[in-house]
């Protein structure tokens, strides 16, 4: 099955970085957190993968081609010691959204499902179950949904006094959008353009049309939107390695 990932945006809220290298090819141990997303996918079977460049692409080609020199028009294929899988770059606009990147894709999916995520979000995920679950409800789209982690500790105060404090891991309420998704070649109808946002109308639309499943993940996730984010996914990995890996 095809894994799509978006590696496109200019990541300006990471801007201590990317103003010279794509978000994606943040480093999070030494290692491109690209990488790291592939690496979910790989240690689950899944190894074809096409990514969607935009704002310095050419870092992403560079990148590639150092790991391979079995390469074509952009069609990377890479033996490492574990595994064997094939990476397909496309160009996908400096400036395309990300319903517009997606939408780049639709002659190469043909009439199939694919996996599609965004690259800079880290899980534990089964994707073989989440996988599992869109087949089941036999609708367009799938997202994995996750309870967002709490960036502070949680106070209790009397007057000016603390009197309990307790550092939040997580938030017990509440589900956003935690990427990874499956859908079906139908997904295509609802994107129109460039410009299209795809967690605008298209997946509005999907949800009124009663099209669009949650997919719930109690495990591990983390996206790197800041420099905090990416500091604080340094420091898991250098804790607990690579907990993403350890599928839930």
């Amino acid at each position: 099955m095809k894994v799509v990932i978006l590696a496109g945006g200019y990541g300006s809220r990471l801007s201590e970085y990317t103003k010279v290298i794509p978000k994606p090819m943040v480093l999070i141990g030494g290692i491109p957190i690209l990488r790291h997303i592939m690496q979910i996918y790989l240690n689950q079977g899944f190894n074809d993968f096409y990514i969607a460049l935009g704002y310095k692409g050419d870092v992403i080609k560079k990148y590639f081609s150092q790991l391979t020199n079995n390469k074509k028009k952009n069609i990377f294929t890479i033996n490492s010691k574990k595994y064997k899988y094939k990476v397909t770059l496309l160009e996908t606009g400096k400036n395309s959204m990300t319903g517009g990147r997606l939408k780049k894709f639709e002659k190469i999916i043909g009439k199939n499902d694919f996996m599609f995520t965004y690259g800079d979000g880290l899980a534990n995920i089964n994707l073989k179950k989440l996988l599992k679950f869109h087949i089941s409800h036999k609708k367009v789209g799938t997202v994995t949904t996750v309870r967002p982690p709490a960036r502070f500790g949680a106070l209790t105060l009397k007057r000016n006094q603390v009197i309990k404090f307790k550092e939040k891991f997580q938030l017990d309420e509440g589900w956003i959008n935690g990427g990874f998704f499956v859908f079906n070649y139908k997904i295509f109808r609802f994107i129109q353009s460039n410009s299209t946002v795809l967690e605008k109308k298209p997946l509005e639309n999907l949800a009124k049309k009663n099209q669009f499943y949650a997919y719930k993940h109690y495990g591990f996730w983390n996206c790197m939107d800041t420099k905090r984010d990416k500091e604080n996914l340094e420091k898991i990995y250098k804790k607990k390695k690579m907990p993403w890996l350890n599928k839930k």
